[in-house]
């Protein structure tokens, strides 16, 4: 169904249209094409400076613009996709020359003190497996999801967040995020049939649901264990307004991390934490459908947005909605998925490719500390892009 153009009259197509999504895809492809041939080999900031990505700083002994931090592969999963979505053997070349790289990374133990490894090696090695069969991608997923291992803690139960496990200050905290890197753990299982993989799976996602997930059905973005004895201690922030409010792109990676990690337990309560922080969520959009930074702001605030959560939030209703068990609630996420996704098209995406590197404008890193504000991600580019893929081929196989 077309609407009118409140502007000149005409008939306008609907920004969640099949015709609408195609144009934003290709639009999304000419900047990934646009940033291969900008950064090649190197990798590119977690967040654009005035909308255009620089190299990613030097630390240490990795150089300016080399493979550190949590963030690089979303690059990748974005190469990944546009493979998948174009058939450009372009995008598969580059994925490729980035898949060698995370190998070198994991067998050189670079950088690895993070339960982040999920995200990085899930959309960069696990998908060179599912996708193109490379079993030096395979060893190397196998790697990782040992490495991660390593910050089981009994008997919290937990994965450790970040940093040095010897690291008082961080140690027995983990953090929302953590369940979007469930998923490596769930393929090396599926892989090689060792237990303590779905073991560290089933107990990690079951203490968040119940420590993570606020009574009111708010998250918070922390929580703190004792190592030792396994008690649970307190839930705080780092990136949201406060210990007490709900920071927007934490309670997103909720929906999506329950609702994916419940396909792959079997644990309803995992389903039902996921509809919990859908509903939250969703009760505390504006009128844009695009959230504050965090959920504590609402429509007449000038606090920024975050529209990565958004796209996020897209994936993971989406998600839900494949796998959930009632029917009227699945066509509510997907109706709603599918308005927060024409927003993102119609209103944060640049309004011409070459006017930013980011596919998505508008997002919040970290506002506390005033890295990111108002700017394209690399997370909210490749959930961008996952969600139109998710649209534009229903069928599509997750990386995940």
């Amino acid at each position: 169904m077309t609407s009118t153009s409140p502007v000149s009259g005409t008939t306008a197509t609907p920004a969640d249209s099949p015709v609408a999504v195609a144009g934003a895809i290709d639009a999304a492809l000419s900047t990934v094409r646009r940033n291969i041939a900008t950064f090649g080999g190197a990798y590119p900031g977690d967040t654009t400076v005035d909308d255009r990505y620089e190299l990613r700083p030097a630390e240490g002994s990795i150089p300016r613009g080399g493979n550190r931090g949590w963030t690089t592969s979303f690059r990748t999963g974005m190469l990944w996709l546009g493979w998948e979505l174009s058939g450009d053997e372009a995008f598969r070349e580059a994925a490729l020359v980035d898949v060698a790289d995370f190998a070198r990374r994991v067998r050189a133990e670079e950088d690895l003190d993070t339960h982040d490894l999920g995200f990085l090696y899930t959309l960069s090695t696990v998908a060179a497996w599912r996708l193109v069969g490379d079993p030096a991608a395979r060893d190397a997923s196998l790697l990782a999801a040992d490495h991660l291992m390593r910050r089981f803690l009994e008997p919290a139960g937990i994965i450790q967040a970040w940093g040095d496990l010897s690291d008082p200050a961080q140690r027995g905290r983990t953090i929302i995020d953590s369940l979007m890197n469930m998923p490596l753990l769930t393929w090396a299982h599926e892989q090689t049939g060792q237990e303590r993989f779905a073991d560290a799976v089933a107990r990690h996602t079951a203490q968040l649901r119940d420590h993570i997930l606020r009574e009111d059905d708010s998250t918070f973005h922390t929580f703190y264990w004792d190592a030792a004895t396994g008690e649970p201690l307190r839930g705080a922030t780092e990136q949201g307004a406060s210990d007490e409010s709900c920071w927007a792109r934490g309670q997103a990676w909720g929906i999506y991390g329950f609702a994916m990690n419940y396909a792959v337990t079997g644990d309803e309560r995992l389903l039902e934490a996921s509809r919990r922080c859908t509903e939250y969520f969703l009760r505390h959009l504006p009128a844009d459908q695009v959230p504050f930074w965090d959920l504590v702001y609402t429509d007449g605030s000038d606090a920024p947005r975050d529209s990565s959560a958004a796209a996020i939030a897209v994936c993971g209703l989406l998600e839900l909605a494949k796998v959930e068990t009632d029917a009227a609630r699945a066509a509510e996420w997907t109706t709603r998925a599918h308005a927060i996704l024409a927003s993102l098209v119609e209103n944060y995406a640049p309004a011409a490719p070459e006017d930013s590197d980011a596919l998505l404008l508008h997002s919040v890193y970290d506002l506390p500390k005033d890295n990111g504000v108002d700017e394209g991600t690399l997370w909210g580019d490749y959930f961008y892009l996952e969600a139109l893929m998710r649209v534009a081929r229903p069928e599509w196989r997750k990386y995940w």
